[in-house]
């Protein structure tokens, strides 16, 4: 059985493309009869052609005088599909899964709670344009999203119990900055990276037998080290900035990328900015409780004079950050089975990094040392000009430099 449908797949990849339409229904027909029972749905999942469509084909192999019939449908012809009648309705749909996605409420992550038929009935009944189940899955293959497996995204333990309503604050805030053209970026550190021949996760297209060789072992190389992908993710254009360290990931090297962001693209993209709105972990060199990130923090804020404003993701839901889904998942299919020989390989790779929908990313090298154990003492942290709009947890606040 594996045989045939492979030989089947090989003949509707081979001779479909030079076929014009009734030539490829005839041939699937064929195909579906000369397989025997069940060769209508093994053929329709192959060719992609309808159940019906093969019926059909089928009863006109029976029909010389028909089977043989020049007359074709003409180019373009037939109905027009649902997109064409109404040019709003992907945008509808669109509008309607960023308001269901799956998890949470900040809408970053293609799978979404809702089912083809629930997504048909809130249009015809929201949007006053009858669609089919049919027509939503078509929405959600062209918008991205998929049928996924189980992710780790439950939180261990107990969630927060201030958690959706920070989520609801990012929301609110980064919207604003967003109608605002203020703006808004999302921060993390990827995680670090052995630089050498090692075997990099995922599958690569080479001739066959000729897979890669990489190393039998995973051993860091002393000589060539590791690299911190320090990512900033622009919201409001869909660019995204690395930051390749080659030392430790403190809160230092966190601000330090911030600021090359914003001498390297930000400045530029936004002359008229008189705020930042920064997200970031609860944890990690970004975390919220960390002093020194706040301290560089106001030192960045002094220097290119306007305020900063932070919201800390909650605990345990990094995996929700928006840079997560818009930056670094891309950044690893990019690189996906390729060895990160050498640091000059890591930028090429992680520069090259796009999607269909416009992803730029940009990467420079930091080779600066930042040492670990950084203290700030009470003198220091006193001097931050820091207004906290969150009281109880921390999670939200502006730095707007030094005060006198």
């Amino acid at each position: 059985m594996e045989r045939d449908e492979k030989i089947i797949k090989e003949v509707v990849e081979d001779i479909f493309p030079i076929l014009n339409e009734k030539q490829r229904r005839l041939l699937a027909g064929s195909l579906a009869k000369g397989y025997g029972y069940g060769g209508q749905k093994l053929v329709s999942r192959i060719s992609g052609l309808s159940l019906p469509t093969l019926c059909k084909a089928v009863a006109e192999l029976g029909e010389p005088e028909i089977a043989l019939e020049p007359k074709i449908r003409k180019e373009g012809g037939g109905r027009k599909s649902a997109f064409e009648k109404n040019p709003e309705l992907l945008g509808y749909i669109e509008e309607l899964l960023q308001e269901n996605t799956y998890g949470n409420p900040m809408a970053v992550i293609s799978y979404t709670s809702l089912s083809q038929r629930e997504i048909a009935r809130r249009i015809t009944e929201g949007k006053g344009i009858a669609i089919s189940q049919n027509v939503a899955a078509n929405a959600l293959e062209a918008l991205g999203y998929s049928k996924q497996k189980n992710r780790k995204m439950e939180q261990v333990g107990t969630a927060h119990p201030d958690r959706d309503a920070q989520f609801r604050h990012i929301n609110k805030r980064g919207a604003a900055y967003l109608q605002e053209g203020e703006p808004f970026v999302s921060v993390d550190c990827k995680k670090k990276e052995n630089i050498g021949n090692f075997q990099n996760n995922g599958r690569e297209y080479r001739r066959k037998k000729d897979a890669r060789k990489v190393l039998d072992h995973d051993f860091p190389i002393p000589e060539l080290g590791k690299v911190a992908p320090y990512g900033v993710y622009s919201v409001n254009d869909n660019t995204g900035f690395v930051n390749l360290g080659t030392s430790h990931d403190t809160a230092a090297f966190a601000v330090e990328s911030i600021r090359a962001w914003w001498l390297r693209i930000g400045k530029a993209t936004f002359p008229n900015a008189t705020k930042l709105y920064v997200t970031a972990d609860g944890g990690g060199s970004n975390g919220s409780r960390s002093r020194l990130w706040k301290l560089e923090l106001a030192k960045l804020a002094q220097e290119i004079r306007i305020p900063i404003e932070v919201s800390h993701l909650p605990p345990r839901t990094s995996k929700w950050n928006k840079i997560e889904h818009r930056l670094f998942c891309y950044i690893s299919k990019t690189w996906a089975g390729k060895p990160l020989i050498d640091v000059v390989t890591v930028v090429k790779l992680i520069g090259s990094t796009t999607t269909s929908k416009g992803l730029k990313v940009v990467c420079d090298v930091d080779e600066r040392v930042y040492p670990l154990g950084v203290k700030v003492t009470d003198k220091q942290f006193d001097k931050i000009d820091i207004e906290f709009l969150d009281l109880n947890h921390g999670w939200n606040y502006i730095i707007r430099g030094f005060v006198n």
